[in-house]
């Protein structure tokens, strides 16, 4: 039942080492690219080859709605979440572009959204429920309900590994969602609300006090269930997207497939797919540093060192899906720059 805790792949450091070996080779000063390098090297390493390409990308967003939107804690009503889906599917949202750009898959899946039955093309719907409960009052969901969130994320992995993916994003969407990623992170990192909520979507000063209070009652409530166990967490506050994206990369990493961390609601499930299962860890590249109040503190408990500074804070995976260019330009540059014996360039102090 808990696939998740099965062994994830190991890396190649036969591969890291010739990486490695190559990147003091180039034409440049040793160290002069600093993150390029060392994201060349981390994908080489992922990859098992010297030479790590990123030709097939894979963006997938899972959208959820939230019961505690009864709190009134969105500047943006629920429906927005299914008229995002047809956008995303569309080609209208941002990710959808940014998938355009960089010739990526875009899987858009609608984990449980609020109302009846409906057909966009391009969405695959699976509505385990339609939307989590008010977790001000109750769980979430139940541990049933979170397993079959967290299973959409390993079959997106999967197929996306069938389909010959080269790297993983995962996005979100679902209006709500930062109210119940703060309070994921609040359970995991033993920290009230006010050291880790923003204003989401941009509601007003009050408003935000207002969410703050929200989420401190939420904690204080399922505590004792929680406690810090991260599928616990996950049941008690998270949402049905937050859950399938860490099943999703926690999938990844069992499978040997890089992803790409987007920004505060994404990170939220990066560090409980972490904390359920450490080595996830190693398959994970940093997309940005987003301006969602917290982001930072969840970066630093992961030892991550994002790739972009970019003031984002849309979500969708679109500042994982903008490094996915830089990292592009990282394998360029490993593979296609001229050594010092290729070059006739002295590489040596003679």
């Amino acid at each position: 039942m808990n696939w998740w805790l099965e062994a994830c792949k190991a890396p190649s450091e036969e591969a890291r080492q010739q990486a490695e070996a190559r990147q003091l080779q180039l034409t440049k000063p040793t160290g002069s690219l600093s993150e390029l390098e060392r994201t060349a090297v981390l994908l080489a390493a992922l990859q098992h080859q010297a030479k790590p390409e990123i030709n097939q990308p894979w963006i997938a967003v899972f959208a959820g709605d939230h019961g505690v939107m009864e709190e009134n804690i969105s500047a943006y009503p629920q429906a927005v979440t299914r008229q995002m889906l047809q956008n995303f599917a569309s080609g209208g949202a941002c990710i959808s572009v940014i998938a355009k750009e960089y010739n990526a898959a875009l899987q858009v899946i609608d984990c449980g959204s609020v109302g009846g039955a409906y057909e966009y093309a391009g969405v695959e719907r699976h509505c385990i429920i339609p939307g989590t409960a008010n977790f001000a009052k109750q769980a979430a969901m139940t541990e049933q309900q979170c397993m079959q969130a967290m299973n959409l994320g390993r079959l997106s992995a999967d197929k996306a590994l069938q389909q010959g993916a080269s790297i993983y994003v995962a996005g979100e969407m679902g209006i709500g969602n930062t109210c119940s990623a703060s309070a994921v992170a609040c359970l995991l990192l033993n920290e009230p609300a006010e050291q880790l909520t923003g204003v989401g979507t941009g509601i007003r000063a009050e408003q935000l006090a207002h969410k703050k209070d929200v989420i401190n009652q939420a904690l204080a409530l399922h505590q004792d269930y929680a406690g810090h166990d991260a599928f616990k967490a996950l049941c008690a506050v998270g949402g049905l997207e937050i859950a399938a994206m860490a099943g999703a990369y926690i999938r990844c990493a069992q499978i040997g497939l890089p992803v790409v961390v987007d920004g505060f609601i994404s990170t939220v499930s990066a560090l409980a797919a972490v904390r359920m299962n450490p080595a996830v860890r190693g398959w994970m590249l940093f997309g940005h540093q987003s301006a969602e109040y917290g982001h930072r503190r969840l970066l630093d408990e992961l030892q991550a060192e994002p790739l972009l500074k970019l003031n984002l804070r849309l979500g969708e995976g679109s500042g994982a899906g903008a490094a996915l260019g830089l990292i592009k330009l990282a394998c360029s540059l490993h593979n296609n720059m001229a050594t010092f014996a290729e070059a006739a360039v002295i590489g040596e102090k003679v």
